[in-house]
């Protein structure tokens, strides 16, 4: 995926500037977009920049008091409609990509404790992301069937992050105990 898509996701229901669009892209409660996709502030600043040039955003200018005025995007149609072409194209299944995983398949050559250690650390992050899944979960989307159309969709989203931290925790406890005994 593009970070045109995920920037033009993003601004679809929440136009903002720049600067909170970025930090929409840091994972954090707040923000969601950065659960599933990360970008710099010069990524996104310049991805802005060409997008308003394409005109499939928009930005108007805010005067602040004792600050440089600053600019609100906000998807145009014809960017609404790019984003509507995009989401109808046929993706491809993406592969897994994951550092820790190439580590696994190599670990015999380290000493079990090294492992361990990495798998007990990831595992207290993937704890820690789905803790936050669950809180969001708890906080805005306690009755699913109530919700608006375009807050259904960002509980689906929701969702595949609770499932994927879920499974991730599942496969990490299964795999635990093969290491057991493993020497140096």
């Amino acid at each position: 995926m593009s970070l045109t898509y995920a920037i033009l996701s993003a601004l679809v229901s929440a136009p903002s500037s720049g600067y909170d669009l970025a930090k929409r892209f840091k994972p954090c409660v707040e923000g969601s977009v950065g659960f599933f996709w990360s970008a710099s502030f010069q990524q996104i600043y310049r991805e802005l920049n060409r997008l308003e040039e394409k005109q499939w955003l928009q930005a108007e200018s805010v005067q602040q008091e004792n600050r440089p005025d600053k600019k609100i995007y906000a998807v145009t149609a014809l960017g609404k409609q790019q984003l509507c072409q995009w989401i109808a194209e046929p993706e491809e299944m993406v592969a897994i990509k994951d550092d820790l995983v190439v580590k696994l398949y190599a670990g015999h050559l380290v000493s079990g404790e090294i492992v361990i250690a990495k798998l007990a650390t990831h595992r207290q992050q993937h704890q820690q992301r789905l803790a936050i899944y669950q809180q969001i979960q708890s906080q805005y989307f306690q009755n699913p069937q109530s919700l608006s159309e375009s807050l259904k969709f960002q509980y689906m989203t929701l969702l595949r992050g609770i499932y994927y931290e879920t499974s991730w925790l599942a496969w990490c406890d299964e795999i635990m105990p093969l290491m057991n005994g493993k020497g140096g």
